[in-house]
Order: structure tokens, then C-alpha cells, then sequence
């Protein structure tokens, strides 16, 4: 895309399966990968930035996987600045029908020091090699100076001129750590702009981290400034605080259409069915406050408020419920719905099931319309988790339960599960309470000992016939493994959850090693 096209645009760079993945909890499998793509996709996001290839054998098959199966966007991989990295990404995008290389290496005088040892001539070497290097493979080359908000303006404007002049097509100034005001944030980048020879030949571009809770305030403020390109995530997801939140600047640029005088290219009725989706796939619940998205967005108690709303809209509401998705009709399926209808609906909520997976997830929705009158979209949605979950024979699954608990009585559970190697095996425990009860047994029964972390049940919708969502992690040896799963009996829930975390720990595979090249730590925030 030529910067001439770009002048009235912001590019949107999505990093929600990176940068967002990166955030505690959030991480997903191949399939959810997949589905949040798609969801992208249908979003009309403009990059879609599916992972860091190098970093393990799983990341490199997811990002190889989805590479090979979404069309339309750009997608693009992470790399450092070493030709092990370079050559192990194109292998990772080779499928991908237009593809870009995303390499960094810190500029900042602190990761100069401390985590590079290296100097500032030795920075400028190997960001210029990697860029050259790179371009031998893709004609797509973008290159982030890691930690540019602390970094000399002065020693980033000869970085950011001589990897042009190797062939960056973007240049990405990320806020690491989310430190720089947004005064100063703009300064920076306008200094570049005035200083940078051949700056206008690319694309420049903004990464903002929310340590501070400004991430959007200094994007948008990039953006009055010249920046074109804006790296963002759904909900805000990502390292430690978060990343610039895509739907907050998408609707900040559209809203203030009269100040920015810039326009993107995302479908906004789509963001709120969007967020949903990467909710529902990592379990990180959006907050009910949260901008544009978030549940109260849209809701006015108090009682002047909604005088004023019932009089014009325009009193206390600057957007529409309906230009990000909220549309109000939740539409209720119950036992008599065809399979027609639930396939729609599916897609309206923003997931891409395919046939099998169809017919999977009308069986269970049959079964849950037999214990529940109503059927919501929340219902459907946890549901279909089941069917974008691990793609192996899960080792141990679950077949009778029973428990028995009470005022006076020692809680114990009977529990019997399957192998996937046809056993049926039997055992019974004594626990604190039901729940306990039941993870002793089957703990039993598996052999597989871990601590539990985290144990959080939810209501998937209301009424005293509601789902409960169960959303565990466990600890064994030094790794976290999660399961989640809903039934309207919490217990079953809860053995369910158990099991989908132990049979992730059975299935683990150790990453691959990874040779640092003066880039000691894996760990990446670019």
C-alpha cells in the first residue's frame, strides 16, 4: 500500500494472536487462533500479525496453520534480528497469499546496556543487516525499534534512516512500557518526520503499551502527528497492561472524524460481536465499564440521564449502540429451532464452524434445550468453545459422576472416566466439599497430581436454570495449564475443567531451543 493511498488512512495492525496472546491466561490453541483470524478478517483489519514463529514448534504450526487458511489481510510473523529468525518465519508464512516480515531489536539506552551489551554502532549494524537480509525474501519488511519512547531521538532518527534506506517499507516507534506522555509522544514522532530523510517513502507506524492507561491517548496523538499505521488488540489485551485497544481508537477516529480527518478501513458494527468472541476464547472477561465495548457502555441509570437520552440521543451519547454491534435482539433458540437456524445464528455471533462441527453443536444444543426453556446467545457461545478446543484425542474423558455433600456429611464423589484407550476406570475420594471431592478422585484415577491455582465459576446467562462456566488452572512441575468448560450441574463443570487441564498437561510438548543471538531473553513487547 503506497503512502499516497495511506494519507487519509490509518492502517490497522491487529496483534491480538501476538502481543495479545502474550498476556497472562490468554493463550490459545490452533483452532481459537484460527477463529479469531477469521473474526479479523471479517472485522476488515488490515494486517493481522499471527505470532512469533521462533518462539516454539507450536507457535511456528499455529502461525503456518492460519497463514494457510485466511485470505484477504496481510498476515505477518514477528522475528528478531538474526537470519534464524528470518528464515524460520518465511517458512512459517511461505502459504500466506500476501505476507510481511515484522523484525525488531532494541534501540533504548537501557536495553542497549543491560540486555543487548551491545553498542550504538552495533545496534545500527544488525538492525540494517536483518532489514537487508529480510528484504531478500519479503518485499513486505516492517521494522520495530523495541523501547523507541526512551531512546535518543537523535540516535532513533539514524536508526529509523538507515533501515529505510535498506529497505523497511514500515517503521513501527513503539511505547514498550507504556512511559512516554502523549505531548511527548508526538514530539518524537514529528521530530522524526522533520528529520528523517526519505520518511516519506513509508509507512510509519505506532505500538503503545497501557502501563500508564494511554495507550490510545498516544496513538491518536501519533496519528494527528503523521503516524499511518496504529498496532493494536481487541479488548486491549496483551503484556502486563495491555495494548492500544483496537475498538477505542477505531471509534475515536470515526467519532472525532472532524479533528483527525482520517478514516479506517473496519467494519464497526463488527467490533462488539468481535470482542465478545475473543472473550469467550481466552476467558478474559471485559470489564463493564470498558470503552465502547464493555457492557455499561450504552446504559444510562442515573435519571437525568435518561431523560435526556429519551429526548435526543445526542445528550449523552456521542456514538451509536448499533455502529459497534450492540444490536439489542438476542435472539432465543429453544428445543424446536432447526439446525438452519443455529447455523446462522453462529455466524451472526462471528464464529466459522464447519459441517461436522455443526452437526456437533446441534446435538449439544438439543441436549442443553432439554434442561434449559430458553436458549441465549451467551448459551450458545460456551457451547461452542467445545468445538474449537484442542484438536488431539484428549487422554481422559469423563463418564459418571455422582457426589454427595451436605450439613453433617463428609463430601465424597464417585467418578468414572474413559481412556482413550477404551479403559474405564473407577475411584472414589473424600474432599473438603463436592468439588474437591471430585478432583481428588480424579486425580486418582489419572495418576497426575498438580495444585490447583485458580478455581472461578460464572452464570452464563441468568435464571435459576443458567450454565455455569468453569475456568481453572492448575500448576504441575513449573508450567500453569488451564480448562474451562459449562453444564448446568457447577460440578460436572468443574470435572469437566479439571480434565481438559490434565490432558493439556499430558499432551505438552517442550519448546524447541532457540539460539539467541545477543538477544538473550524470549520475552518480547516490541
Amino acid at each position: 500500500m503506497s503512502t499516497e493511498s495511506t494519507k487519509e488512512r490509518v492502517i490497522i495492525f491487529d496483534t491480538t494472536l501476538r502481543d495479545g496472546e502474550q498476556s497472562p491466561g490468554a493463550s490459545m490453541n490452533v483452532a481459537q487462533k484460527l477463529q479469531v483470524a477469521l473474526a479479523l478478517r471479517d472485522l476488515g483489519v488490515d494486517i493481522i500479525e499471527l505470532g512469533f514463529p521462533v518462539a516454539s514448534q507450536g507457535d511456528f504450526e499455529a502461525v503456518a496453520t492460519v497463514a494457510g487458511r485466511v485470505e484477504g489481510p496481510t498476515l505477518c510473523a514477528l522475528a528478531r534480528a538474526n537470519r534464524e529468525d528470518i528464515d524460520r518465519t518465511w517458512e512459517a508464512l511461505r502459504a500466506a497469499e500476501r505476507r510481511r516480515l515484522h523484525v525488531f531489536l532494541a534501540t533504548s539506552p537501557l536495553h542497549r546496556e543491560f540486555k543487548l551489551k551491545m553498542s550504538q554502532e552495533e545496534v545500527v549494524r544488525r538492525a540494517v543487516e536483518a532489514v537487508s537480509y529480510a528484504r531478500e525474501r519479503f518485499e513486505d519488511v516492517q521494522f520495530s525499534a523495541e523501547d523507541a519512547g526512551r531512546t535518543e531521538p537523535e540516535f532513533l532518527a539514524e536508526v529509523v534512516e538507515r533501515v529505510i534506506e535498506a529497505g523497511a517499507t514500515t517503521v513501527n516507534i513503539p511505547d514498550t512500557v507504556g512511559y512516554t506522555m502523549p505531548a511527548q509522544f508526538s514530539s518524537l514522532i514529528a521530530y522524526l518526520r522533520r528529520h528523517v530523510r526519505g520518511i516519506e517513502r513509508v509507512v510509519l507506524s505506532v505500538h503503545c503499551h497501557n502501563d500508564l492507561g494511554l495507550a490510545v491517548a498516544n496513538s491518536l496523538a501519533a496519528v494527528v502527528e503523521g503516524a499511518r499505521q496504529v498496532e493494536c488488540t481487541i479488548n486491549g489485551i496483551g503484556e502486563r497492561a495491555g495494548n492500544c485497544a483496537l475498538e477505542e481508537v477505531v471509534m475515536a477516529l470515526r467519532t472525532r472524524h472532524d479533528f483527525f480527518g482520517v478514516r479506517t478501513a473496519i467494519r464497526t458494527e463488527r467490533l462488539y460481536p468481535t470482542s465478545r468472541l475473543l472473550s469467550n476464547v481466552t476467558g478474559l472477561q471485559v470489564q463493564r465499564n470498558k470503552a465502547v465495548v464493555g457492557q455499561n457502555a450504552f446504559a444510562h441509570e442515573a435519571g437525568i440521564h435518561q431523560h435526556g437520552v429519551l429526548m435526543h440521543r445526542g445528550t449523552y451519547e456521542i456514538m451509536r449502540a448499533e455502529d459497534v454491534g450492540f444490536t439489542g435482539n438476542s435472539l432465543v433458540l429453544g428445543k424446536h429451532s432447526g439446525r438452519h437456524v443455529l447455523r446462522q445464528r453462529v455466524k451472526e455471533l462471528g464464529y466459522e464452524l464447519d459441517g461436522p462441527q455443526i452437526d456437533k453443536l446441534f446435538e449439544e444444543f438439543k441436549r442443553l434445550a432439554d434442561h434449559k426453556k430458553e436458549v441465549f446467545d451467551a448459551d450458545l457461545e460456551a457451547l461452542i468453545q467445545g468445538f474449537i478446543g484442542p484438536r488431539e484425542q484428549p487422554a481422559w474423558k469423563l463418564e459418571t459422576l455422582s457426589c454427595v455433600s451436605g450439613v453433617g456429611t463428609v463430601p465424597s464423589a464417585t467418578v468414572c472416566l474413559e481412556h482413550s484407550d477404551g479403559r474405564r476406570v473407577r475411584d472414589a475420594a473424600c474432599g473438603d466439599g463436592p468439588v474437591d471431592a471430585v478432583f481428588k478422585a480424579v486425580e486418582r484415577i489419572t495418576g497426575q497430581q498438580v495444585r490447583l491455582c485458580r478455581y472461578q465459576v460464572t452464570s452464563v446467562t441468568d435464571g435459576e436454570d443458567a450454565q455455569g462456566h468453569v475456568d481453572l488452572e492448575v500448576e504441575s512441575g513449573t508450567r500453569r495449564f488451564r480448562g474451562r468448560a459449562v453444564s448446568t450441574d457447577i460440578i460436572v463443570a468443574s470435572a469437566r475443567a479439571l480434565l481438559e487441564a490434565l490432558n493439556r498437561a499430558a499432551n505438552t510438548t517442550t519448546p524447541l531451543p532457540v539460539s539467541s543471538h545477543d538477544v538473550p531473553s524470549m520475552e518480547v513487547s516490541a
